[in-house]
């Protein structure tokens, strides 16, 4: 499974790159390719490539806070959690999408 997403706290530090490493080592540890963007106050970082996010099957937004660019995603099977549930179960959410989407087909 191909999945981008974004990651965002209120403040825009701390919790936006733990949910950050979170998803990306649930993710790859399912097999799974991941890019995830951060915003915050220190702006945008490691914005996903457009070539990404046409490929991708899912796309997950850890966020807290009102993120930037969403019409990005018109089209995308969109899941949105808050950047605690990211934290608290990682390998959780990803089984979960992975329920969502084989449903699907």
């Amino acid at each position: 499974m191909n999945i981008v997403g974004i990651a965002a706290c209120t403040a825009g530090i701390a919790h936006t790159y733990v949910a950050k490493e979170k998803l990306m080592k649930a993710a790859q540890k399912a097999g799974h390719n991941i890019h995830i963007e951060t915003q915050g106050t220190i702006g945008t970082k490691d914005k996903i490539p457009d070539e990404k996010i046409i490929n991708a099957d899912v796309v997950i937004i850890a966020a807290d806070v009102k993120v930037a660019g969403k019409e990005r995603f018109l089209g995308k099977k969109v899941i949105e959690v808050p950047t605690e549930t990211v934290i608290r179960a990682p390998n959780k959410l990803i089984k979960r999408v992975e329920e969502l989407l084989a449903q699907q087909d």
